[in-house]
């Protein structure tokens, strides 16, 4: 497996493995685009893993706050077809590699406890659970 930072060549491969990691996904090259183009995405980089025949089988995007402060990894996503033979643990733990040279201090997930699946990507990754935090809504 390799593992390398998505640019803009890459737009469409990126884009559809996150569809096919994400039910109900639209994410698209031009979406890849416009978040690449913000200036949060300065501090920003997305990965994506092969396997050993070249098909994308993973991506993720990690999002640094700056030199000597935490990032996140967000959306790590697993192709559906590719489930189960460790390449989320993998672009996981290239994805804290890559905080780590944008100079993040600790990096942070946030996934729904009862996404399995990921909490269980996630800890053998290295990762802790923490106590849930509950998201907040309001009608309008």
């Amino acid at each position: 497996m390799r593992i390398e930072v998505a640019g803009p060549e890459d737009a469409e491969v990126r884009a559809a493995v996150q569809r096919a990691s994400f039910d109900g996904s639209r994410f698209s090259a031009g979406h890849w685009r416009a978040m690449a183009s913000g200036l949060p995405y300065a501090e920003g980089r997305c990965l994506l893993a092969y396997d050993g025949r070249g098909e994308a089988v993973a991506a993720v995007t990690v999002w640094s706050a700056g030199l000597g402060r935490p990032g996140l990894l967000e959306p790590m996503g697993v192709h559906r077809d590719h489930r189960g033979q460790g390449y989320g643990r993998a672009i996981t733990v290239a994805a804290v590699a890559a905080l780590r040279e944008l100079g993040a201090t600790s990096a942070l997930v946030a996934t729904p406890s009862s996404n399995a699946g990921a909490v269980a990507t996630y800890r053998s990754a290295g990762f802790a659970e923490r106590e849930p935090t509950r998201d907040r809504v309001r009608d309008i």
